[in-house]
């Protein structure tokens, strides 16, 4: 391997003068050329937006993509100009597992039909969060790492020039100060002024694409106006999709919370308190009622009565249950100190308990 060992030398002297002046500026020795108050504040914002749109970055990224190591292969791939490998999301392999359980428990029972609906969902809010993170990356991530990979470097390459020139400039300054002789000082001022010419030249570059910050916010701006309106859909697509599995499930607690202090502050949720439920005068507040009352013995409640819809055959399996066919509409209502996964379920005359998971509540 050839070295040019003329060239090595002089880098090597021009670093060593540089580290000479470095240290008598931070000591006061020598004279520093000071940039203008505006320039300065274009280089503290050009600062700040490249340390937020970082940390905003790599954030985002986590946010997409929680596996640290997934992000790091996806990383590889790109720095190798490869194409990412199609990955399954959660709700995918939810969904699969799911799908395959019920053919294991049999699709045509409670639980594996439920499986089945189930699982369908989760496949449906998998392939939304897989769009959500795909117009993210490309709407939201790739604009700010084409700032930081394109336009940041140019400005940290172009600053590093200017602090050369200025660097430069100082140093023919010191030079005209300790010219004593007409020719030295005459060859001191031409190199100033070539010295100053180059940092003026090499100001105004560095400035333009300093003041090219603000389009960058304008840009980063837009961006993060679609990111919002992506996650936005995403949401609301998985909202809809829990809401269209409620009204197939059927809506209702899984347990009934009996609670006789109205004063508290831990009130039911809106969507569980479906099932009106009262307290026993035996009962302590907060706590669930269970016992063996036959629903036979007890006049159904002046109020809270509503309709629901049979979603599989049920075999009773005693006189105090009420078998039932699907498809087919009951009168529903709970009773104090009821088992919460019961209700008790009325057609024309005859009455008995019906378990909660077989019906979907009417409002």
């Amino acid at each position: 391997m050839d070295f040019n060992v003329k060239k090595l030398a002089s880098d090597a002297g021009v670093f060593f003068t540089r580290a000479v002046q470095f240290t008598e500026e931070k000591l006061g020795h020598s004279e520093k050329t000071e940039l203008d108050a505006h320039f300065e504040n274009l280089l503290a914002r050009a600062d700040t937006t490249k340390n937020w749109t970082e940390k905003i970055l790599r954030q985002t990224e986590v946010l997409l993509q929680p596996n640290p190591s997934t992000r790091v292969e996806e990383f590889l791939y790109e720095k190798l100009d490869r194409k990412v490998p199609s990955r399954i999301t959660n709700g995918e392999l939810l969904a699969q597992y799911m799908t395959e359980a019920a053919g294991e428990f049999g699709p045509g029972t409670p639980y594996g039909m439920t499986l089945l609906k189930v699982g369908e969902t989760e496949k449906r809010l998998g392939g939304a969060e897989r769009d959500f993170i795909h117009s993210s990356s490309i709407n939201f991530l790739t604009p700010l790492r084409n700032f930081l990979e394109g336009d940041w470097r140019t400005i940290s390459k172009e600053r590093r020039i200017l602090e050369n020139r200025r660097l430069d400039l100082d140093a023919c300054k010191a030079r005209l100060k300790k010219a004593k002789a007409a020719e030295a000082k005459a060859a001191a001022e031409h190199e100033l002024r070539v010295a100053q010419t180059e940092f003026d030249r090499q100001g105004e570059v560095t400035r333009l694409l300093l003041e090219g910050i603000s389009s960058t916010h304008v840009n980063h701006l837009r961006c993060l106006h679609e990111f919002v309106e992506a996650q936005a859909t995403y949401y609301a697509q998985c909202y809809q999709y829990m809401v269209d599995l409620q009204k197939q499930l059927g809506r209702f607690p899984a347990t009934l919370v009996v609670n006789s202090d109205s004063t508290s502050p831990l009130s039911t949720p809106a969507s569980a308190a479906t099932i009106p439920v009262a307290p026993t005068a035996a009962s302590a507040p907060g706590t669930v009622v269970e016992s063996s009352l036959s629903p036979s013995d007890l006049r159904p409640p002046a109020s809270g009565t509503r309709k629901a819809r049979v979603l599989y055959d049920y075999d009773a399996s005693d006189s105090s249950e009420l078998a039932l066919k699907s498809d087919e509409l009951i009168t529903v209502y709970s009773l104090p100190g009821m088992d919460p996964d019961w209700l008790v379920g009325e057609r024309g005359n005859q009455k008995g308990k019906v378990p909660v998971t077989y019906l979907e509540l009417l409002s």
